[in-house]
């Protein structure tokens, strides 16, 4: 009988990402025909009974979603403060939807939401290196030899930054910037503190591409369902 990590058997019913299934695990939150487990490694079959907080899993039809986020929502299911979430826009939709990564609160743009668990781990482990382009709109000019720094991978808290690609979009004679920078890693608030570093303050932010996925044809709030080739598309990608 085929054998499953409980882990990805977590993530398949739409809960969570595989990685957030093992803090769950390690939490005591799961259990398996009525013992709990703090196992992450523990396998199971389709005939094992496993409930997370109390909930049976079955096993959702995957949804995957493009969304344009508008800034002022938080990237989460759920927010402790009642603060608005991007989930809060699709009420309408019977699935346990998450975003996969996250946009800042005052962050705007390219956003994917799903109840898949598999897709996640792809499209937000680093070792995927998912490239995601946005525009970045500054209150100065980011100078020439900055920009080659920029190129290069600058030294920030948390370590040197990846080679990036950048493109100067508008130069208004010093008063202020538009530019577009296409980055593959997901640190917190990366984009942003890689222009601090620089003395520049953006003030405004919009993710515009997620690998070859696109805005086009959507307005801040909506979304559209991504067509199957698209994720075996993004999947491909991935696996490059």
């Amino acid at each position: 009988m085929k054998t499953t990590r409980i882990n990805k058997k977590i993530a398949d019913a739409g809960i969570t990402s595989r990685r957030k299934a093992d803090k769950l695990i390690e939490e005591g939150r799961v259990v398996v025909n009525g013992k709990k487990v703090t196992e992450p490694g523990l396998q199971v079959t389709d005939k094992d009974q496993v409930t997370v907080d109390g909930v049976l899993l079955t096993k959702e039809e995957p949804v995957h979603i493009l969304y344009y986020k508008p800034a002022g929502e938080i990237s989460a299911a759920e927010d402790d403060k009642k603060r608005d979430t991007v989930i809060d826009a699709f009420h309408d939709i019977d699935a346990r939807l998450y975003p996969v990564g996250r946009l800042d609160y005052d962050t705007s743009g390219l956003l994917l939401v799903t109840n898949d668990g598999e897709f996640t781990q792809h499209m937000t482990h680093p070792k995927f290196e998912m490239k995601k382009t946005y525009r970045v709109k500054t209150d100065g000019i980011l100078l020439r030899h900055q920009q080659d720094e920029m190129r290069r991978g600058i030294k920030l808290d948390d370590g040197l930054t990846a080679p990036c690609d950048l493109k100067v979009i508008r130069d208004k004679g010093g008063k202020d910037m538009i530019l577009e920078i296409t980055i593959h890693e997901g640190r917190n608030r990366q984009v942003r503190r890689m222009f601090e570093h620089f003395g520049l303050n953006v003030t405004k932010l919009t993710r515009i591409r997620f690998d070859f996925l696109t805005l086009d044809g959507l307005k801040e709030g909506e979304y559209r369902f991504l067509k199957p080739h698209e994720v075996k598309k993004l999947i491909a990608s991935s696996n490059k």
